[in-house]
């Protein structure tokens, strides 16, 4: 299975090249902890809605068990700090201030959003795998104060196929720093999430505007039926 056809997308078959494989794509699966999708965790104790990312676990389950068969690469990001708060800026924490939920201050699942706790944890039902590659950033975008980029230029991957949490900030923040360094990315609306509907729904309509500016959209189901059909003529 060396190379796959085009991905029904929206607002462009997706990828732009016209075909993708193995070799030249990965899959990122954004913040995914329980932090963000535990009732209990960081996102539900500031008020926010747990139940459309825990809706998106499935779907991005059944996504990672194909693309581990065929080999592709699989990249998790954790969003979370130093235990000493070292990397935090002011801002950030300020902002945790006024939501009552500062960050690193102690939760149900421990510490909220510092590394080594809990809640900073992949979710079981997505617990990675060997071979999979795990990036810890303190910021939003994946590529922020990470080796992302490097990782991903050295292994000669330009398509990105983009999961997570949540949609409008950490996802979106990566997808489009991705697009400025020139990947093409695909977000996959099923396996995404935001705290509120209409947030979800504004970062997807933003996405497909100008033509695709930051990429494409499209389903789970979409990626594997190419994956199908791609099994059956090898």
């Amino acid at each position: 299975m060396s190379s796959m056809g085009f991905v029904n997308a929206i607002p462009y078959a997706w990828p732009l090249s016209g075909q993708w494989s193995r070799q030249d794509t990965a899959l990122i699966v954004i913040d995914m902890q329980s932090d963000f999708l535990h009732p209990e965790g960081y996102f539900a104790s500031m008020g926010y809605s747990v139940a459309a990312g825990r809706a998106a676990i499935e779907p991005t389950a059944t996504l990672l068990e194909y693309m581990r068969a065929i080999g592709v690469t699989v990249i998790y990001t954790r969003e979370g700090h130093r235990p000493d708060l070292s990397d935090l800026n002011p801002t950030k924490r300020l902002r945790g201030e006024l939501k009552g939920t500062p960050i690193g201050a102690q939760g149900p699942l421990g510490k909220f959003l510092v590394r080594g706790e809990k809640g900073w944890d992949i979710v079981p039902e997505l617990e990675p795998q060997p071979g999979d590659i795990l990036l810890d950033k303190p910021g939003n975008s994946a590529f922020h104060a990470t080796d992302l980029d490097q990782i991903l230029r050295s292994k000669g991957i330009r398509q990105l196929i983009l999961t997570g949490v949540t949609t409008d900030v950490c996802v979106h923040s990566t997808m489009r720093e991705a697009n400025d360094k020139g990947y093409d990315c695909v977000l996959l609306s099923d396996c995404c999430a935001a705290g509120e509907a209409h947030l979800h729904q504004a970062t997807v309509d933003i996405t497909l505007n100008e033509g695709g500016i930051f990429g494409a959209v499209a389903e789970s189901a979409d990626v594997l039926k190419v994956l199908a059909k791609a099994c059956e003529a090898a």
